[in-house]
């Protein structure tokens, strides 16, 4: 007997909004710093709702949004805020509970 496996998409999971904003803060919160993490999942929401669309709501290149959001690309952080907008996201910023109160 003959198993055949597929590579896991995270994509093909994301199909209502909801599963975007859980997807997205799981994310952010296993991130850390790593800014090629949380480009790659913009990467993969973009394709759950549609790359062609993105690119004509952003004015930007398809292939240079596949580049860009892959992980391995380097976008600029302009790049992000038109990914983030073109896609209805906006960002909520709060101090993390391990945050210094002097600096708040």
């Amino acid at each position: 007997m003959t198993i055949k496996l597929k590579r896991w998409d995270s994509a093909e999971h994301l199909q209502t909004d909801e599963d975007i904003e859980l997807y997205l803060q799981a994310c952010f919160e296993e991130a850390g710093d790593d800014a090629a993490f949380i480009a790659k999942a913009l990467g993969n929401v973009a394709r759950a709702r549609s790359m062609t669309q993105l690119a004509k709501d952003t004015g930007m290149g398809r292939e240079s949004l596949y580049k860009a959001l892959s992980g391995e690309g380097n976008p600029s952080f302009g790049t992000i805020l038109k990914v983030t907008n073109a896609l209805g996201l906006k960002f909520n910023v709060h101090l993390s509970d391990d945050s210094d109160p002097k600096m708040a």
